[in-house]
């Protein structure tokens, strides 16, 4: 397995259930939860602030899109994944190259999608920063 050990992630999830379960695999896996937040403004606030590696995104946040959230991390040339129950069709084509992990998904496929993060460039030639 790769070394993902001291690496800072931002959880955005909005079921309490499902993040503690995120939570959990990044800590199974070296990782260092730099924060989990449920709605769109805290996570923007996340976003600007927090000192980060990367984050997980849930698309939809009680009916609120994370998109926002994406293009700060974007200008921070910060990596993302995102996390939906929809699929990649509910991810904009501005975000086409982006990873879009299907929930529920295993650690081992979050794993895979952090050590991409961590060999990927941040820049995906289109300026668009995403894994």
């Amino acid at each position: 397995m790769t070394d993902l050990a001291g690496l800072r992630v931002l959880v955005v999830e909005d079921e309490g259930s499902v993040a503690l379960l995120i939570e959990g695999m990044l800590e199974d896996l070296g990782c260092e939860v730099a924060g989990a937040v449920a709605t769109l403004a805290k996570a923007l606030n996340a976003a600007r602030t927090e000192t980060l590696d990367f984050a997980v995104l849930d698309v939809n946040l009680a009916g609120e899109l994370v998109f926002p959230v994406a293009e700060i991390l974007k200008g921070r040339q910060l990596p993302f994944i995102f996390s939906t129950g929809y699929g990649r069709v509910g991810v904009p084509k501005t975000f086409k190259d982006c990873q879009v992990l299907n929930k529920p998904y295993t650690i081992d496929v979050l794993t895979e999608a952090e050590s991409s993060a961590e060999r990927s460039p941040r820049q995906d030639g289109t300026g668009r920063t995403c894994l």
